[in-house]
């Protein structure tokens, strides 16, 4: 955003102050501007402007090579390194400026400090950020720059990959139209391709997507599912630990689920359908999210289904990113991947769409068959997507569809 002309100065002044304009009469308020300008690049961006009173009266205000000087100071002054537009827009009836600066969302650098401490914006209120969302911003920043799928795993061999499961991927994105013809069957030449495999040396997305055995590296490749009597923990009725690659785990995960909601049908047409009690399409996009967007970095992380009479809720390490409310999940948005190369594997198998439609989906099938609206409930670490419906009579039909294959590997449960 260009701020050049005494016409946009009144534009973003037409309004009160808000989470992303700032008032101040003059420079000698910079401190305070600074702190409120820091507020906006850990946000959305913003603009301070100087020469406004706090009721938004254009007063403007002396430019010595002073003021210039200071604003300059004080801009170096942010850590990060920042790009700040600086803009003195004159008067046209005295010598006075309006100065304005302004910045741009600069999510990839966040957590942004001045003079070495960190601010944040909430409405029209500039507070220092707590620790717990510097730290959070802070891990974001390092995992978007030094994201964990992409590290090179120098002891992960192409032998502990499923080469079948590779190729299945290419015949896959090949009929989608994802993939040429010309892909070929090189394996190497595939895993470079799909960004997981350089100077021969593979990272920790290919033993995510393809390894063909537990490997003692991964113990996040983890999968633990439950089902439960009643509406709490007391009583397992089945439970499962299974490791193994995300397709895998993904087969696992909606076997189990055929197994223990129950099935309904319908013969309005010719032929008979079935439906579980949660819409397919809407669980089986809720357990890809959870598989996909997940944060790997913690040794100790996995994916967690739970099903009880009442309910189903699928639980993942990680969190949403910064900045997104319910109205945000909920609403149209931009896809923004936790982990884009294993992302693009599943777009390439079109098991995920890269247009951010997933939870959308979500949300209108289960309007479709008047369940209630999903639940996402996130913290710093953790986010769960709750299914709610009547309570099941009969809770487990053992119909399983003969494409998804349960496990019969089963340990205790963490719970």
């Amino acid at each position: 955003m260009s701020i050049d002309s005494l016409d946009i100065v009144k534009k973003l002044i037409a309004g009160t102050e808000n989470g992303e304009v700032e008032f101040k009469e003059t420079t000698g308020q910079l401190e305070r501007g600074m702190e409120t300008l820091c507020a906006f690049l850990n946000g959305t961006g913003g603009t301070a402007l100087f020469g406004v009173t706090d009721k938004g009266k254009i007063t403007g205000q002396e430019v010595a090579d002073s003021t210039k000087r200071n604003i300059a100071e004080a801009i170096n002054r942010l850590e990060p390194a920042a790009a700040v537009q600086v803009s003195y827009i004159p008067l046209s009836d005295s010598g006075k400026k309006i100065v304005a600066l302004h910045v741009e969302e600069s999510w990839l650098d966040r957590p942004f400090s001045y003079k070495g401490r960190a601010y944040m914006r909430v409405e029209s209120v500039t507070t220092a950020m707590p620790q717990s969302v510097y730290n959070k911003l802070l891990l974001q920043r390092e995992g978007i720059k030094h994201n964990w799928e992409a590290y090179p795993n120098y002891s992960l061999k192409l032998s502990d990959l499923d080469d079948d499961e590779i190729m299945k991927t290419v015949r896959l994105g090949i009929e989608q139209g994802r993939l040429p013809e010309t892909t070929g069957n090189d394996i190497t030449a595939i895993l470079e391709k799909f960004g997981l495999l350089e100077d021969n040396v593979l990272n920790h997305a290919a033993a995510v997507l393809f390894a063909k055995k537990k490997l003692m590296d991964y113990p996040q490749c983890l999968l633990r599912l439950a089902r439960f009597k009643g509406t709490d923990k007391t009583v397992f009725m089945d439970n499962r630990r299974i490791h193994g690659n995300l397709f895998q785990l993904l087969d696992a995960a909606m076997a189990f689920i055929f197994k223990h909601l129950s099935l309904s049908a319908t013969t309005d047409t010719l032929e008979r359908e079935e439906h579980l009690t949660v819409p397919y399409k809407a669980i089986r996009e809720g357990v890809i999210n959870s598989l996909c967007h997940r944060s790997y970095r913690a040794a100790g992380g996995s994916v967690g289904i739970a099903i009880y009479d009442d309910r189903v809720e699928i639980e993942n390490p990680g969190s949403f990113p910064m900045g997104w409310d319910m109205e945000k999940i909920k609403s149209k948005h931009a896809s923004k991947p936790q982990n884009p190369l294993i992302a693009d594997v599943l777009y390439i198998r079109k098991i995920l769409e890269s247009w951010g439609r997933g939870i959308g989906l979500i949300m209108s099938e289960c309007q479709k068959a008047n369940l209630p609206e999903p639940e996402y409930w996130t913290d710093s670490d953790e986010v769960r997507l709750i299914f709610r419906y009547q309570a099941i009579d009969h809770p487990s039909t053992g119909q399983v569809p003969d494409k998804y294959r349960t496990s019969r590997t089963a340990y205790q449960a963490d719970w």
